[in-house]
C-alpha cells in the first residue's frame, strides 16, 4: 500500500494537477502526430495502401512494449518511467518529422509506439496512486486532460499547416513543451505506487462482463484510433478541403471528445451506464454515416462533432466499471479490458488504409462507422451494466 507520508508530501490537488499534466502532454505528443499525417503522407508520397501498412510499426512497437513496461514499472516504480519515456516520446516525434525514407519513418514510429505504451502503462498507475488518495472515481478527469490536449494538438497542427511549416519544425516545438512541462510536473508526482511489490499478474482472462466490457471498449477504439489517424486524410482527399483546413475535422472530433469527458461522471449518475453507452455507440455510428453520405465541408465537421463526443465517454466509463469488478482485483480487471481495447486502437488505423486501398476511404468509414454502432448492441445485450 502507498505510504500515507510521502502521499502527504503535497496536497492532493497538487498530485491531480501533476499528474493531469503528464496526461495533457502525452495527449499532445500523440495529436501532434496525428495532425500531420497528411503531410507525411505526402512528403513520402504514400498511397492510403502504403500508409496504412506504415501505421502498423507504431501498434507492433506498443504491442511489444506491453510485457516490457509492466516488469520495468514493478521494478523502479512508475515516476522513473513515466519521466524517461515521456521525454523519449518527444524526442522520438520530433524524429518522425526528420525521416526521409519509408523505412526510417517505420523505424522511428516502431520506438515512438514503444515510448507512447510506456508512458500510457505508467502515468495510469500515477494515476491509480492519485485516486486512492483521494478515494473516489476520478480516472475520467485524467483521460479528459489527455483529450483535452488533442484538441490543442489538433488545433496547434492546423495553425502549423496554415503557416506552412514542416512537420519537423512543428514536432521540435511541441518537444521542447514537452521537456519544460516534464521538468516542472515530474517534481510533484507520487514516488510510490499503490500495492508496490504485491504480486500481481501482467494479463488475465476476463469473464464474461469484463469480456463485453472489453469488445465495447474494443469498437469504440477502433474508431477512435481511425479519427487519430484518418480524419486529416480524410478531409483532405474526400471532403477536398483547403490546406489550412485540412485539420478542420480533427479539431472539431476532440474537441467534443475532449469536452465529453468532463461530464461524463455526472451523465452516468443521471441516465445509467447502460443508456450512456448506447447513445454514445449511436452518436459514433450517426457522425461517422453523415460525413460519408454528405461529404461536404460543414456536414462532415457536424458528423465528426457528433462521433468525438460518442467516443468520449465510452473508455473511461468501461475502465470504472471493470475497476469494481466482484470476480479480480480492480487492477487485474483493468488489465484484462484495456488489453482487448487497447487491440482495437491499434487495428482501426490499419484497417482504415488497407480497405482503402481496395475501395475507398468512404467505405472504410462505414465500416468504422459499423463498428460504432456495435458499442449500443453489445451495451444492451450486457446485462451487468
Amino acid at each position: 500500500m502507498m505510504n500515507t507520508t510521502l502521499a502527504n508530501r503535497y496536497s492532493k490537488t497538487t498530485y491531480r494537477v501533476a499528474v493531469g499534466s503528464m496526461f495533457f502532454l502525452q495527449g499532445l505528443c500523440f495529436a501532434s502526430w496525428g495532425s500531420r499525417i497528411p503531410s507525411i503522407q505526402e512528403k513520402l508520397q504514400l498511397s492510403e495502401t502504403a500508409l496504412g501498412m506504415v501505421l502498423f510499426s507504431l501498434p507492433i512497437g506498443l504491442m511489444l512494449s506491453l510485457p516490457f513496461s509492466g516488469w520495468l514499472i514493478a521494478k523502479v516504480g512508475s515516476r522513473i518511467v513515466v519521466i524517461t519515456s515521456l521525454l523519449l516520446y518527444s524526442i522520438f516525434l520530433f524524429s518522425i518529422g526528420l525521416a526521409n525514407h519509408v523505412a526510417v519513418l517505420c523505424a522511428i514510429l516502431f520506438v515512438f509506439g514503444f515510448a507512447a505504451n510506456a508512458v500510457n502503462i505508467a502515468v495510469n498507475t500515477q494515476a491509480v496512486g492519485v485516486e486512492a488518495i483521494y478515494n473516489k472515481p476520478i480516472m475520467a478527469t485524467f483521460h479528459g486532460f489527455w483529450s483535452l490536449a488533442g484538441f490543442f494538438g489538433a488545433a496547434i497542427g492546423t495553425l502549423m499547416i496554415g503557416l506552412e511549416m514542416q512537420p519537423y519544425q512543428h514536432f521540435f516545438l511541441i518537444m521542447l513543451l514537452t521537456i519544460a512541462g516534464v521538468f516542472v510536473a515530474s517534481r510533484f508526482i507520487l514516488t510510490e505506487d499503490v500495492k508496490t511489490g504485491e504480486d500481481q499478474p501482467v494479463f488475465a482472462m476476463p469473464d464474461k462482463s469484463l469480456l463485453n466490457l472489453g469488445l465495447i471498449a474494443f469498437c469504440a477504439m477502433i474508431c477512435e484510433g481511425a479519427m487519430f489517424d484518418w480524419s486529416g486524410v480524410y478531409f483532405r482527399k474526400v471532403i477536398l478541403a483547403e490546406k489550412a483546413m485540412i485539420g478542420a475535422g480533427y479539431t472539431a472530433f476532440m474537441s467534443t471528445m475532449a469536452s465529453g469527458r468532463f461530464v461524463a461522471d455526472s451523465l452516468t449518475a443521471r441516465f445509467g451506464l447502460k443508456r450512456i453507452l448506447q447513445g454514445s455507440g449511436v452518436l459514433i455510428a450517426l457522425g461517422l454515416m453523415i460525413a460519408v453520405v454528405f461529404p461536404y465541408f460543414i456536414s462532415s465537421i457536424i458528423g465528426f462533432f457528433f462521433v468525438g463526443a460518442g467516443v468520449s465517454s465510452v473508455v473511461p466509463l468501461v475502465y470504472s466499471a471493470a475497476g469494481k469488478s466482484k470476480a479480480m482485483s480492480p487492477g487485474v480487471a483493468l488489465a484484462a479490458v484495456s488489453s482487448i481495447s487497447f487491440l482495437g486502437f491499434l487495428l482501426g488505423p490499419p484497417l482504415i488504409g488497407l480497405v482503402a486501398g481496395a475501395t475507398s476511404l468512404r467505405i472504410s468509414f462505414t465500416i468504422i462507422a459499423i463498428m460504432g454502432f456495435f458499442v449500443t448492441i453489445i451495451a444492451s445485450r450486457t446485462k451487468a451494466l
